[in-house]
């Protein structure tokens, strides 16, 4: 049986676009999700960036919700040093209320902006780490009500939303494992860490209330055309995104190059080959290999799929190649 599948969208905002339409694609593409058989849909929390549009991630998750009816929907992640515990608490908790069992919670440590946002979101920046601390606090919040507890969270108290750790390095999968809570680690975008985390947290694992086994969950970017060529097509926009992200041009999603090879300096190709291994690339026989291969290589228990595709026609094709591929190698299993 083929492992489940799972999609992260950044509600990309594509040049020539704007934030309502991109929200308005990212539902359209939860619906399809849903008839393809994905399990999850998870949106993230990034600010003051101009290609992405789901910064007000709770709200931008109400949206997909109340316009689906059976995938999970979750956040992956909200960044908790941004936030009170209590507010995401209250914030998840009426999202749960209002679509019981299919909620899910994933919490990064890192700001998901820059310095600036970061300032301008805390107020003050200070470097001590209460994402420990923080994340005990939140899942206080989620048990049930006791007698004489002076704070709760309503909506929240006794929901038991599921939460998730979000990483890219082995602090989570430590946190992880000593908490007793599922991991997703950011391999999509930096995968350097990815096998030494993994197996740092499934030796660590401590069954808990929220999970009795270890979980891990993997980002890979797949993009997946017709062919192999207008698979790589598609795959430049996330590429150009990238180089303009790093060298401190982030802007709206670009529209894809045929020449993208060719237009690469030796620096950014190296960049990119690191930051971006973990894709897979092409049509639909290439994509159907190239999953079978990574599920192989990793042992992952599930896979966070992201693909930020520049014209959301395409965006929805490669998904539907990708849920064919998955449903045939299961039929071969």
């Amino acid at each position: 049986m083929m492992i489940p599948l799972s999609i992260l969208d950044l509600a990309p905002i594509p040049e020539g676009s704007d934030a309502g339409q991109a929200l308005r694609n990212s539902l359209d593409l939860a619906r399809h999700a849903e008839t393809l058989g994905y399990a999850r849909y998870w949106m993230a929390e990034h600010h003051n960036m101009p290609g992405i549009a789901s910064a007000a991630t709770a709200v931008a998750l109400a949206h997909i919700s109340a316009g689906t009816h059976t995938i999970r929907i979750g956040a992956g992640g909200v960044m908790l040093p941004n936030h009170a515990p209590l507010l995401i608490a209250e914030q998840f908790g009426t999202l749960a209320a209002l679509h019981p069992g299919r909620i899910d919670l994933g919490l990064g440590r890192a700001p998901g902006s820059d310095q600036i946002a970061a300032r301008a979101m805390r107020r003050t920046l200070t470097q001590d780490d209460h994402f420990p601390r923080d994340v005990m606090e939140l899942l206080d919040y989620f048990r049930p009500t006791q007698p004489g507890q002076v704070l709760q969270a309503v909506p929240g108290a006794g929901l038991h939303v599921p939460v998730w750790i979000l990483g890219s390095s082995t602090y989570g999968a430590q946190l992880a494992a000593a908490l007793g809570l599922p991991y997703a680690f950011a391999s999509h975008f930096a995968p350097a860490q990815m096998r030494e985390a993994m197996a740092l947290y499934r030796a660590h694992f401590q069954p808990s209330e929220w999970q009795a086994t270890s979980r891990v969950m993997l980002g890979v970017n797949v993009f997946a055309a017709d062919t192999d060529a207008e698979a790589r097509r598609l795959f430049s926009s996330l590429q150009q995104a990238f180089i303009n992200l790093r060298t401190g041009r982030p802007g709206k999603l670009p529209a894809p190059i045929d020449d993208m090879d060719a237009r690469l300096e030796p620096r950014a190709r190296m960049m990119l080959e690191n930051s971006l291994s973990c894709s897979i690339v092409g049509s639909p026989q290439t994509v159907r290999v190239g999953l079978q291969d990574f599920v192989a290589r990793t042992g992952a228990d599930e896979l966070m799929i992201t693909a930020q595709i520049y014209d959301h026609a395409a965006r929805k094709r490669s998904f539907e190649i990708l849920a064919n591929a998955r449903d045939e190698l299961s039929l071969a299993a």
